[in-house]
């Protein structure tokens, strides 16, 4: 049942909860209040009234299987009950981020990490940590594809060793423009797929309408030589033609281009290069915009 009388924040409360060995925590779906499970519905309402004609089919259609709906926050074990069955993922509550190395590790092992708390009243539009509905309704759908899962997989087991070479800045680029901001084709057009766009309204009409942002086809040395902002929209968003297309992409040994890595160009998060397939060359409009509001 729902708890009503909890005085503390949904963040303070899983902060203080205790941690297995692996970071992971008790939900305690029980625990969340009436207030937290109505700020859920009213994200999910309008993420998802606004996702329909802009994130791709396979999210939809994910979305609905998993019955993630206006109902409440999820409980992570019956969720991940669903999940399992369709490629074997399950979703393992946190207290809020962990390591670098325990995150590849879960991955390594089909397990996402999700923040348990959920947003403050506050922070609607905006915050800064994920939380539990960035994390389950932006990136738990696409887990029941089965080559974006193995993506994520296959990214979780090459964590360690981009950390054991020096180039876990490299690797970050290409989860940051995949999985958290990145755009693929359809026959409808370009659709969203990253979890950091599907849990923005505002950055899910940006994204693809914007004249502001450059909008170029995914390669991957080019992604891993590419920086990214974190207070802001995109400057440029990377665009896959199928996850299938990314699997077989990522699905290497990153040895060499580690070593290639080490020398070359690293690219400011609007650059353009020469060798760039353009499908849009930005303005950047808004982005002077911001400038002269801050002078």
């Amino acid at each position: 049942m729902r708890s009503d009388a909890l005085p503390i924040s949904s963040k303070l409360r899983y902060a203080t909860a205790p941690r297995n060995r692996d970071f992971t925590i008790d939900q305690a779906w029980s625990t969340y209040t009436q207030d937290e499970h109505d700020r859920w519905d009213q994200l999910f309402v309008r993420s998802w009234n606004v996702l329909q004609d802009r994130a791709c089919d396979e999210f939809l259609a994910a979305a609905s299987h998993l019955e993630l709906s206006r109902s409440g926050i999820p409980d992570m074990s019956a969720l991940s009950d669903r999940l399992a069955s369709l490629t074997g993922w399950r979703v393992v509550p946190v207290a809020g981020l962990v390591p670098d190395d325990v995150f590849f590790q879960l991955l390594a092992e089909r397990r996402f990490p999700a923040g348990a708390f959920i947003r403050s009243a506050a922070e609607m539009d905006y915050l800064e940590e994920p939380d539990i509905f960035h994390d389950i309704f932006g990136h738990v759908p696409l887990l029941a594809n089965p080559a974006y899962a193995a993506f994520m997989e296959a990214y979780g087991k090459g964590g360690m060793r981009a950390m054991a070479r020096n180039r876990l800045h490299n690797l970050a680029r290409l989860y940051w423009y995949t999985i958290e901001f990145g755009l693929v084709k359809s026959p409808k057009g370009l659709r969203i797929f990253g979890a950091g766009i599907m849990s923005s309204t505002a950055e899910s009409v940006f994204a693809l309408e914007d004249p502001s942002p450059n909008r170029i086809e995914f390669n991957l040395e080019r992604v891993m030589r590419t920086k990214y902002i974190i207070d802001d929209f995109q400057k440029t968003y990377f665009v896959i033609d199928s996850f299938e297309a990314l699997l077989d992409a990522c699905y290497q040994d990153f040895g060499a281009l580690y070593d290639r890595l080490r020398e070359g160009p690293e690219h400011e998060a609007d650059d353009m290069t020469g060798a760039d397939t353009v499908l849009s060359r930005g303005t950047m409009a808004y982005f002077r915009a911001q400038l002269t509001n801050r002078a």
